[in-house]
């Protein structure tokens, strides 16, 4: 990354410190106090000499001891204050950041989570976060104090011997040259070490969502082998940033201490001209000794800085990413639900071919249609249009004739319920997850109407908490048929005019599917419903069906028409029962 691309992102960063100023600036004076009070020991030491020791003077003997104590309160206190006031600072600033980030995550379009994997996004939103608070607490009280503490240093040094500090002086270039060429190391290694990051974090993600799959299948050491490559880049990486790091501390100190040998030799020498006191001499030796620690801070500075400003680069790219596109204007309080789609095309990006062609299609308020086809044929990709979880490249999607790109989307998603077979339901209460995303507030009685309703308090009662139990991650402490009626029920209770049936029977056994299926002809009553079937039961109970084929519209009719037809559906059917020989076998694969 160039100079000018850091300073844009520096910058960029102190912007979210803005809201803090007055805590910053109070952390910076105590940074300021801090500095002036370590650049005042060589010349406390200087008075402490040539006062009490060389002169004998009783009066420097009394008050050099107390002023040494309140010299070293003043540094402790400032130290104490510019450190947690910086602190504060930072971690507001990552909260803000983490903030900021997941509010842009949850604005952005599918389409973005189909090229960026999910665990990547996690260790931007965990790890990175944190790589950037060192930016604001430790690099910058390393360049501000240590800064200030070396031109306090410096400025005295001037001051007692010039001559001698110009042989210090010459070193500074040398040592300029050194960080700069570390610190482009230090950026390449940072963000490789983050990359590697997120694919350690990517690979654990997967392993931990799947143990029964990798036990069946005996991948335990595939994973493990994948998993101690993407470790071992995360280590291969840390270790060149270590190296790299340990190796410009000592590199900048034996250049430092090449001209403090120098400038021990001339001292020596001014001391026996008379041209230094002996006081003079070591406080002049001191602020010499005193400038090695800061300047060692000050080169190491780059890891954290390099670090820091990398995972910026990489929390900014998700912020700035474009959200989803909300262009609509006109409100729909409450649809009748009918749906158009004329001559709608669609392809993914990158593919080869268009997932639709041309489909035209009209479904009336109230009917039910089901969308048949073999897979690829395009069932998802149309079901996925209507929300606008994508949007069309040709033609349009009307719902109660109005555009659907002209309608916001929240007026739009609130006419719409979906229940997939992959269901997703959230670490909370059977209560909370029948609520979710339900308009307004919710009572007692409406939700457990929802739940009976969808067949589910047959099980929630027998909970041991009832409606207040807790199911854990993802639904896990029930059973599929549980989960997929939980999902029907939060459905039933955002009572949309639209319902969007993704294969919510699939995934099931006979007498779960049984169950479920009651629930779904409870909540298909009275709604608009797209189905996506393969299974017989909901075809034959649809008001049409729609057979797909490679991304159109190739018959339309209902279940008996189209079996007397003869054609596509007709072999579907006939696949199905020579493959299946049972009516709850699924219709594509």
């Amino acid at each position: 990354m160039a100079r000018n691309d850091s300073l844009a992102l520096y910058r960029r960063l102190l912007g979210y410190v803005r809201p803090y100023t007055q805590v910053f600036v109070f952390g910076v004076l105590a940074m300021i106090v801090n500095a002036a009070a370590e650049a005042s020991v060589p010349a406390l030491l200087r008075q402490l000499i040539d006062g009490s020791f060389v002169e004998k003077d009783p009066e420097f003997a009394h008050l050099m001891p107390l002023a040494l104590i309140g010299l070293f309160v003043v540094r402790g206190l400032s130290d104490y204050v510019h450190s947690v006031t910086l602190a504060s600072v930072a971690t507001h600033v990552v909260l803000d950041l983490r903030n900021a980030m997941f509010q842009r995550i949850l604005s952005l379009p599918l389409a973005y989570f189909d090229r960026q994997p999910t665990a990547t996004l996690m260790s931007r939103l965990t790890y990175n976060a944190q790589q950037i608070s060192p930016i604001i607490t430790t690099s910058l009280i390393t360049i501000v104090k240590d800064s200030l503490t070396v031109i306090g240093l410096l400025g005295y040094m001037l001051w007692l011997n010039w001559k001698l500090s110009l042989l210090f002086f010459t070193v500074l270039p040398v040592i300029a040259w050194v960080i700069r060429s570390v610190s482009r190391r230090m950026r390449q290694f940072s963000r490789a070490q983050q990359n590697s990051m997120g694919s350690m974090t990517h690979v654990a993600h997967e392993v931990l969502g799947a143990p029964r799959e990798i036990r069946i299948f005996g991948g335990a050491a595939y994973e493990a082998k994948r998993f101690d490559e993407v470790a071992a880049a995360v280590r291969r990486y840390m270790m060149k940033t270590t190296r790299t790091s340990s190796a410009n501390g000592p590199i900048v100190q034996f250049i430092a201490v090449l001209a403090l040998a120098a400038i021990i030799y001339y001292a020596t020498l001014a001391t026996r001209s008379d041209q230094l006191t002996v006081g003079g001499f070591v406080s002049f030796f001191g602020a010499m000794a005193l400038l090695l620690a800061p300047l060692k801070r000050l080169s190491n500075v780059n890891e954290a800085l390099q670090r820091g400003l990398a995972a910026a680069a990489s929390v900014f790219e998700v912020i700035d990413a474009e959200p989803e596109r909300d262009t609509g204007t006109r409100e729909l309080p409450r649809s009748s639900g009918h749906l158009r789609f004329e001559n709608v095309g669609f392809r993914y990006a990158g593919a080869d071919g268009d997932a639709l062609d041309g489909v035209t299609l009209d479904i009336r308020p109230g009917e039910s249609v089901a969308l048949v086809g073999a897979s690829g044929s395009g069932k998802s990709t149309l079901m996925s249009l209507i929300p606008r979880f994508y949007s069309p490249d040709r033609g349009r999607i009307l719902l109660d004739e109005i555009d659907t790109h002209e309608l916001r989307l929240a007026d739009l998603r609130a006419n719409i319920a979906l229940v997939t077979q992959h269901v997703v339901l959230f670490n909370d209460t059977v209560a909370a997850n029948i609520a979710y995303g339900a308009p307004g507030e919710v009572s007692r009685e409406d939700i457990e109407r929802a739940a009976e309703t969808a067949h589910a308090m047959e099980f929630i009662r027998e909970l041991p908490q009832g409606l207040d139990t807790p199911i854990g991650e993802n639904g896990t402490r029930l059973s599929g048929g549980q989960r997929q009626r939980l999902s029907i029920a939060r459905a039933l209770l955002k009572d949309a005019p639209i319902l969007l049936l993704d294969e919510a029977t699939s995934a099931l056994d006979t007498e779960s599917e049984r169950i479920v299926q009651q629930a779904i002809d409870n909540l298909k009553r009275g709604r608009t419903t797209v189905t996506i079937a393969h299974r017989l039961s909901t075809i034959a109970n649809a008001d049409r069906v729609v057979v797909m084929d490679q991304g159109r519209v190739a018959e339309v009719g209902t279940h008996d028409e189209l079996l007397a037809r003869g054609g596509l559906y007709h072999k579907l059917h006939q696949l199905q029962f020579r493959d299946g020989s049972a009516p709850g076998a699924a219709l594509a694969p």
